[in-house]
């Protein structure tokens, strides 16, 4: 029963975030005209089908994982621009049916800066997702805050030989600033083994400090999940502030807290380029589905009465939908082709040259594009299995 609610809870958790994510570009594309055959929550058999007044066909689809936006005409289904013999063929046809002038309303023929606006309200809608949820919990709910400020410092770990001192406050880490402990975890351990400066408030003085934070294995979250990250060995507390905020001041510390998320991803993504991750924390379904259901059983066993411990499960998914919302516009405007960024990159060149890239090339692309996504589906599947112990039970069957 606990493994069919989880896997509920992520269905709609993921299905609600990926059709925010179409419905960006749906909602752009309407606002330039665009004709649009079919807008569907879900993929494969329709089980219930509407079609408006503007001829756009809106189902529910049988598989529960995200959804899709059809434009008219739209005969490729990784949305590839067609070339220009492609092109002609379908303003031929257009025309023989809608007369002259209908080929205006079709998506490959708009113009390049509309199409790459309805491309990248995708994963714009995605980051306004995050900023509006994290804005809804620091409203009605609040944030509580513990100062980054060192209790105590391991002897002769990293952070005694950079010169930290108890009392020191973490304001600043590697450029990024720091307003609470969790902060202050989160860029240390995205760091191991990297020098980088930090500075602290000391006596009332700025102090940099240069440190590295040792790469040390540390369980994160439930279910003992435990991954390798950076570690400077100190301690951090302090009284915590709960504070509450008013809609406009939520709506700025949304929008701080979603480049907080993406900013994490950023750096992780770069540091596996550079070589000094090795990809680990990447997870795919099987991770997120579990730790939904990690979240959820977490919570109910708090001590406290039915409704609350409902209130803190709520609390919890809309949370990490906002993280989830961050993580997918990110994944899409990475410049891989059949994903947004891809799109973009292709727009980008019709833009400079004047002319669609060869479909020739474009169809290299996006074979390239598709292995390298499904790689990276079956490297993140691998890591899950890693850490639910999937691979080490069956290692030790045959060991």
């Amino acid at each position: 029963m606990h493994a069919i609610v989880t896997i509920l809870q992520f269905l709609i958790l993921i299905s609600v975030i990926v059709t925010i994510h179409e419905l960006g570009h749906f909602s752009v594309a309407r606002l330039f005209k665009t004709k649009i055959e079919r807008f569907s929550v879900g993929f494969g058999h329709k089980l219930l089908v509407r079609t408006d007044k503007n001829g756009v066909e809106w189902c529910l689809s049988a598989i529960p994982l995200g959804g899709y936006v059809k434009f008219a005409g739209d005969e490729h289904v990784s949305s590839m621009s067609p070339d220009a013999k492609e092109l002609d063929a379908a303003r031929t046809a257009i025309v023989a049916k809608e007369g002259e002038g209908a080929e205006k309303a079709y998506f490959h023929f708009k113009p390049v800066w509309q199409r790459m606006l309805i491309v990248a309200a995708g994963p714009f809608a995605n980051f306004v997702l995050a900023i509006v949820l994290f804005a809804g919990v620091l409203m009605f709910i609040g944030k509580g805050q513990t100062p980054a400020s060192v209790v105590s410092v391991e002897p002769n770990s990293p952070a005694a030989a950079a010169g930290f001192k108890p009392g020191d406050l973490i304001t600043e880490i590697d450029g990024r600033d720091v307003e609470n402990h969790q902060d202050a975890l989160t860029l240390i351990m995205m760091r191991a083994d990297s020098t980088i400066d930090i500075t602290v408030l000391r006596d009332g003085a700025s102090v940099v400090l240069k440190a590295t934070p040792a790469r040390k294995e540390r369980e994160v979250g439930s279910g003992g999940h435990r991954i390798k990250a950076g570690r400077l060995g100190i301690e951090m507390g302090g009284d915590m502030r709960w504070q509450r905020f008013a809609p406009h001041t939520a709506l700025v510390e949304g929008a701080k807290m979603t480049w907080q998320v993406l900013d994490t991803n950023v750096t992780y993504i770069g540091r596996i380029f550079a070589g000094k991750e090795n990809g680990d924390q990447l997870s795919g379904i099987i991770g997120m589905t579990k730790a939904t259901g990690d979240i959820t059983s977490e919570t109910m066993k708090v001590k406290a009465p039915l409704e609350e411990r409902l209130l803190l499960v709520a609390l919890n998914m809309i949370t990490m939908a906002a993280v989830i919302s961050v993580g997918i516009g990110f994944l899409n405007l990475l410049p891989v082709p059949v994903l947004d960024g891809g799109h973009l990159l292709f727009y980008t060149y019709e833009a400079v040259m004047q002319k669609p890239l060869n479909s020739a090339i474009q169809g290299y692309g996006y074979r390239l594009g598709l292995v390298t996504l499904l790689g990276l589906m079956l490297f993140a599947t691998w890591n899950d299995l890693n850490h639910t112990g999937v691979v080490k039970f069956f290692g030790g069957l045959f060991s």
